[in-house]
């Protein structure tokens, strides 16, 4: 079922001790020409067999950090930038691979679109179906990332040394990776180093056969704002998608979803009200988790978005599903501001 495809060797974006954030660009999806940008975050720590990969969509505005701050505008949420909200999400899962799944079209530098998830108007206003696309795209999405990857979520070692890895692959020549030099970064074709092996017999063979569908693997989806049309449309695909062997058992990874602060520039559709669509989506038994603050739910010019998230929240719960709900900032004015700053909330709510 998966279309394989292979995207263009990965570049850092950023590195700090013990996390560095990758830019995987055109990564290949579903259909013939639909590619997304990915961002990769990961740790030190998180390099030795971690199995439990973040899934992030961001909404409108956010993008790398350089795009953010030449932008007149954008650079007051430059915080908010791709890289920072990597590097965010692995402090509040640590042991966990942090993927941004970059929009594939932001209109007039602001309006994140995305139209290889789910058919979008000029400003990524979502017209949602039930067929099983969206599902399809991010599990090819996904592989190919993998695929990708093999070659940088590794450690090298020379030929006796020891090492560990979930994701250690032979390079090839087509292989490249970004290492630090005084001047900066520099590229080195097959990492620059000669006489180099896979630390452990079988572990090149266990990562050629990693897939999404691997039972050891625990994917958590969030989506902000506009990124929850993501997570919408998933809700209305996953009937259709279920019906896939290869879609199911992926579907069957997926341990939790976030919806942080969702919101568009449409009248209705905020959240998913279907109580057909929420019945089925509970008997999942997927942990619901919704973050939001008045910038949305209290808005009185769009007065729809509060009744939508309410009768979200009301079905899953009376369905049975294990669904969490927190307003933040209630009693503070409903800001642009506080609407990002739920990323952090959201984070320190939950920490133990």
């Amino acid at each position: 079922m998966t279309r394989p495809g292979w995207a263009p060797a990965a570049s850092r974006l950023w590195k700090v001790p013990g996390f560095e954030v990758l830019r995987l660009s055109g990564v290949s999806g579903w259909g013939p020409a639909d590619k997304n940008d990915l961002v990769l975050g990961v740790g030190d720590s998180n390099r030795t067999g971690s199995r439990q990969h973040v899934i992030y969509f961001p909404g409108d505005v956010q993008n790398y950090h350089d795009e953010m701050i030449r932008h007149p505008e954008n650079i007051r949420w430059q915080q908010w930038s791709l890289e920072g909200v990597a590097a965010l999400l692995f402090r509040r899962f640590p042991d966990s691979h942090i993927w941004i799944i970059k929009a594939s079209r932001i209109h007039l530098h602001k309006f994140s679109c995305y139209d290889n998830f789910v058919q979008s108007n000029l400003f990524g206003v979502p017209e949602h179906n039930l067929d099983s696309r969206a599902f399809k795209h991010l599990y090819a999405l996904l592989t190919n990332a993998f695929k990708q990857v093999h070659s940088i979520l590794h450690t090298w070692t020379k030929p006796g040394e020891s090492a560990h890895s979930s994701f250690a692959i032979a390079p090839d020549e087509s292989s490249s990776t970004y290492c630090e030099t005084p001047n900066g970064f520099a590229v080195k074709n097959n990492l620059g180093i000669s006489n180099l092996e896979c630390a452990h017999p079988g572990t090149q063979r266990e990562c050629e056969d990693l897939k999404c569908t691997d039972p050891s693997l625990k994917f958590i989806l969030i989506g902000f704002s506009k990124g929850c049309v993501v997570l919408n449309q998933l809700l209305y695909a996953l009937s259709e998608a279920k019906k896939d062997e290869e879609l199911a058992a992926f579907i069957s990874n997926i341990k939790e979803m976030y919806w942080l602060d969702g919101g568009h520039a449409g009248g209705n559709n905020t959240w998913v009200t279907s109580p057909e669509i929420l019945k089925g989506f509970a008997k999942m038994g997927i942990p619901v988790h919704a973050h939001v603050t008045p910038y949305q739910v209290r808005d009185e010019m769009r007065a729809w978005i509060g009744k939508e998230h309410k009768k979200f929240i009301r079905l899953l719960a009376e369905y049975g599903a294990k669904v969490t709900n927190q307003l933040h900032f209630e009693n503070e004015a409903p800001t642009v501001d506080n609407h990002f700053r739920v990323l952090q909330m959201f984070k320190a709510a939950l920490d133990p």
